[in-house]
C-alpha cells in the first residue's frame, strides 16, 4: 500500500490528485492511502517505512531525510520514497530509485502531473537497455502476438525503437509467429534454456506452478525479458512491465542499465 504524506492543505490537494492517478479502480484505490498531518510525525512515518510500504511525501526534502535517517538500512531493502513540492512542479525519487522502483514511479507521476522528474542516481544519465519477453501457445497467430506486443509497449511507455531484442524459452526457437514478429520489427529473436531463465527467478512478479510443470520455469515472458537485459548489460535487470496476457500469448518488458565506466 502506497502512503501519501501531506502536511498542509495545499499539499492535501496534491495528495488527492496523486491518489486519483494511482487508483484506476475501486479495488486499486484501497491499496493506497493519504496520511494528513500524522502525529507524532516521526514515529508515524518511520513505522510506515519499516513496514516496507512505498512513501510519497509532499513537502521539504530536508524534513524527509531527517525523519527517515534513523531507520534507513540499504537500497536493496528500503522501500521507495518520493518527494514532491506542494505545487507539484518537481518529483524527486529520494530512496531506492532503481532497486525499489522509485525512479519508475517518479517518471510516471511526473508525466501525469506535467511535472519535472529530478533524478540524481548515476544510472539516470545512461540509456537503459529494454528487452521484450514473450510466451505463447504453439502456432499462435502473428496477429495476436503483434497485438499483445503493441499493448505492452503502450502500457510501458516504451517505443519499439528502444527495444533491443525479443526473447522466449528455447522450446520456442522454431515458433513461426515469434520468428515472423521479430523479423517484421527488425529485431533479434533470442531463446534461453531453463537453467538460464532460472537465474532471474527471484525477480519475477508472479510465479505460475502450472507453467513450471509444463516447461520447467515459473514464467516464460518475464524470465526471458529479464535474462536478456541482464546478459546484454551485465547488470541487475528489472521489470518495466509485468506479464500481460491474451488467450494464447504473454508479454513482458524488462530493462537494465549498462555499466557506467566514467
Amino acid at each position: 500500500m502506497t502512503k501519501i504524506v501531506a502536511l498542509t492543505e495545499k499539499g492535501l490537494v496534491l495528495a488527492n490528485q496523486i491518489l486519483s492517478l494511482l487508483s484506476n479502480s475501486e479495488q486499486e484505490s484501497s491499496r493506497h492511502e493519504i496520511i494528513y498531518k500524522p502525529k507524532p510525525f516521526a514515529p508515524a512515518v518511520q513505522q510506515v517505512f519499516t513496514k516496507g510500504e512505498p512513501l510519497i511525501f509532499i513537502g521539504a526534502t530536508g524534513i524527509v531525510v531527517r525523519t527517515l535517517a534513523p531507520v534507513l538500512k540499504n537500497k536493496k531493502t528500503d522501500p521507495p520514497v518520493l518527494v514532491l513540492d506542494e505545487s507539484g512542479r518537481f518529483v524527486i525519487p529520494l530512496l531506492s530509485g532503481h532497486e525499489g522502483g522509485a525512479n519508475e514511479l517518479a517518471s510516471k507521476l511526473a508525466e501525469s502531473l506535467n511535472a519535472q522528474p529530478v533524478f540524481t542516481t548515476a544510472n539516470s544519465y545512461l540509456d537503459p537497455v529494454y528487452t521484450i519477453g514473450m510466451g505463447c501457445e504453439r502456432n499462435c497467430p502473428i496477429s495476436e502476438l503483434t497485438e499483445i506486443m503493441n499493448a505492452a509497449l503502450e502500457l510501458a511507455g516504451v517505443s519499439i525503437t528502444q527495444i533491443s531484442s525479443i526473447n522466449s524459452i528455447d522450446i520456442k526457437a522454431d515458433e513461426a509467429g515469434l520468428l515472423n514478429l521479430a523479423t517484421s520489427v527488425e529485431l533479434p529473436y533470442q531463446t534461453w534454456n531453463k537453467i538460464e531463465l532460472t537465474e532471474v527467478e527471484g525477480l519475477l512478479s508472479t510465479r505460475s506452478e502450472y507453467i513450471y510443470q509444463v516447461v520447467g520455469v515459473y514464467g516464460v515472458a518475464e524470465s526471458a525479458a529479464l535474462i536478456a537485459a541482464q546478459r546484454q548489460t551485465g547488470q541487475l535487470p528489472e521489470l518495466v512491465l509485468s506479464k500481460i496476457k491474451t488467450p494464447k500469448a504473454t508479454c513482458a518488458i524488462a530493462r537494465a542499465y549498462p555499466q557506467n565506466n566514467q
